[in-house]
């Protein structure tokens, strides 16, 4: 007589974790919101106290150069989206000349352009204002605008010294896999929190006057 001994098929659970890298860069943007929501309240407060000065002073602004500023680092989301879709598609590099063919190296090189002449311009609205008597140290409300929209620009210079990376990593690596794609969507995280915290300061500062 013989018997056969039947172990039962042992089926080990899936887990699916979110990416560590994925969650860390979310938590940390929230503490950049409290910070910028720091920012918010000290010039709410400096605004409350002088509100005709600082009306004065917003009166001078060069709202429809600021406007055209904000298309382009709006626009900038746009291709930094772009070049995740092809980071998702495990495609570092462009396989033709057109736009549908890019990879995210290209799309990454545009948002970084678009990013640099934001802060150019940014540069060039700071030359003029402190010609004009706007400066850091003038008034209440220059100590507002430069506090609010500089460390702003702060966070804009060090996402495209980010890009940079994700791009210089698209050239150094031999093989595109989902590693370098999360890098390249952390910091995509981060270039739209940056994009919508400028929104907020260009309606706050230039629109509602």
């Amino acid at each position: 007589m013989t018997s056969t001994s039947i172990s039962p098929a042992t089926h080990v659970p899936v887990v699916n974790r979110p990416n560590t890298v994925a969650v860390g860069t979310i938590v940390w943007l929230g503490s950049e919101v409290m910070f910028f929501a720091g920012l918010f309240a000290i010039y709410f407060t400096l605004r409350s106290t002088s509100p005709e000065l600082f009306t004065f002073e917003a009166n001078r602004l060069n709202v429809p150069f600021a406007l055209v500023n904000t298309l382009i680092l709006v626009s900038s989301s746009f291709t930094c989206q772009f070049g995740v879709f092809a980071a998702e598609r495990l495609q570092p590099r462009s396989t033709g000349w057109k736009p549908s063919q890019w990879g995210m190296v290209e799309w990454f090189f545009l948002t970084y352009a678009l990013g640099a002449i934001f802060i150019a311009g940014q540069i060039l609205e700071y030359a003029t204002l402190v010609h004009e008597g706007i400066a850091l140290d003038s008034n209440a409300y220059g100590s507002a605008f430069y506090m609010t929209t500089g460390f702003h620009g702060l966070h804009v210079t060090g996402g495209l010294i980010a890009f940079l990376l994700v791009i210089g990593r698209g050239f150094a690596v031999r093989n595109f896999g989902h590693r370098e794609a999360t890098s390249a969507i952390v910091v995509s995280y981060y270039w739209h929190f940056v994009d919508v915290v400028w929104i907020g300061l260009f309606l706050v500062i230039y629109v509602l006057k």
